[in-house]
């Protein structure tokens, strides 16, 4: 406790704001094991995409700490994990997925209210729905909350779950406008499920036997288990601000450049390190860019496409800290490869776009001709270095080192490890990605 004690002092002698310390201990649903244990076959289980060959863990894999290891990824059409998959010559991919695959800890968390890298799903009671999301009044009802919601748009995206155009039944409804109502992409997904014997078994088990299946019901038991399964907030970290834990010297160094001179705490605030909030910081856009389908261009500018107010262009949200070591590469485009690299932008972010090394890319294999198109048209790199409202921090290599050094003791291994883990097999009968 002396430690601790002595190590706040620091942080007040060296000017950091006191109430910048989280408060450990965060508020989380209470699991029902019923639905967590159905939860957790569901995201495993391909049965979910319009072609059944990919699951929401292709993307969101514990083997790449929830993510998938690479800058950019690849959903449909792709075969295999991480960077090691590979295009399906059978069903090849149109494109690379536009946005880096977030991490999911913590997302059980009651704070978390915004998803998503340019925040286009937000919990909002202004809402019928409860929600506000591109979908408007298409938006479908029963959801626990944003977690849950979440899932209703990767199995829309043909890059991601769908598929494209009449390779499926879900593609064709998506391409014709039917998400919501009979016959439409989320109805084919939930009767799939409910003709499988064992989920309408599991389903039983806490739904009223007379209620039809709804997506909802589905997306409910995977936000259950993703709540469950990587909760991460017994970290060294955790430990420390309970008073139950020290840090060494080089970790207290990193922490009281995180929550002091280095700034970091400006934006990675709260007990997560995030202030769930949307920044322009000039990391180097790289692939497909995020557009609607008619638009071809390689621009993503971020929390502007879902407000359209210019003060948000190239904005996006800030990301949880929690096991970063562990879930690179960095940036909404995946742009950096090590935490090292991502920092230095932090401290310089004007300087380093400039200067980007694109081999720091790590892609899946997969040829596409626009990958660095955006990083080559000198217009489009001058309005995202326009947009950047990063200071800059002048950074050390040891002021580097020591904020790594920091951010370790955010790793929690009992969510890296998974509670449940991987099942074995899956009711479809499909293969698990393991």
């Amino acid at each position: 406790m002396k430690r601790i004690v002595f190590v706040l002092l620091t942080l007040i002698a060296q000017g950091a704001v006191a109430d910048t310390m989280p408060k450990p201990d965060a508020l989380f649903p209470e699991p029902n094991m019923d639905q967590v244990r159905l939860g957790q076959l569901l995201f495993y289980d391909p049965i979910l995409s319009g072609n059944k060959t990919v699951s929401c863990a292709t993307c969101h894999h514990p083997r790449f700490a929830t993510s998938d290891g690479v800058s950019l990824g690849l959903g449909d059409g792709g075969i295999g994990l991480g960077p090691d998959r590979r295009i399906d010559q059978n069903n090849q991919p149109e494109q690379r997925i536009p946005r880096n695959s977030p991490a999911l800890f913590n997302l059980g968390a009651a704070e978390f209210s915004v998803l998503f890298h340019d925040g286009r799903l937000e919990a909002d009671t202004a809402e019928p729905s409860g929600f506000r999301t591109p979908l408007g009044a298409d938006m479908e009802g029963g959801f626990d909350g944003v977690l849950s919601a979440q899932t209703m748009f990767p199995v829309l995206s043909p890059d991601e779950m769908a598929g494209h155009y009449s390779e499926n039944d879900v593609a064709q409804a998506i391409r014709q406008g039917f998400f919501t109502g009979p016959g439409g992409a989320w109805d084919i997904l939930a009767q799939r499920v409910a003709d499988i014997p064992e989920y309408e078994q599991r389903f039983g088990a806490f739904l009223p036997a007379e209620k039809p299946l709804h997506f909802a019901d589905i997306s409910n038991a995977i936000a259950a288990f993703m709540a469950f399964e990587w909760r991460a907030d017994n970290s060294r970290f955790d430990q420390f601000l309970r008073g139950k834990e020290t840090l060494s010297i080089h970790e207290e160094t990193g922490l009281n450049l995180f929550y002091g001179s280095a700034g970091c705490s400006v934006c990675h605030s709260g007990q997560f390190q995030t202030d769930h909030k949307f920044h322009a910081i000039g990391i180097p856009q790289i692939g497909p860019g995020k557009a609607a389908r008619f638009e071809r261009h390689t621009k993503d500018e971020g929390r502007l496409r879902v407000t359209g107010q210019s003060k948000d262009a190239f904005a996006f949200r800030t990301p949880s800290l929690r096991n970063v070591t562990h879930t690179a590469p960095y940036g909404h485009s995946g742009a950096y490869k090590t935490l090292e690299a991502v920092i230095t932008h932090h401290a310089d972010a004007t300087q380093t776009l400039k200067t980007y090394d694109r081999t720091q890319v790590v892609f899946p294999d997969f040829k596409a001709k626009n990958d660095f198109a955006a990083l080559e048209d000198a217009r489009h790199m001058s309005e995202i270095a326009t947009a950047i409202t990063l200071p800059r921090t002048p950074l050390s290599q040891n002021d580097i080192t020591s904020l790594i050094a920091f951010l370790r003791t955010l790793d929690d291994e009992t969510a890296l490890k998974g509670r449940l883990g991987i099942p074995e097999t899956v009711p479809s009968g499909l293969p698990v990605q393991r």
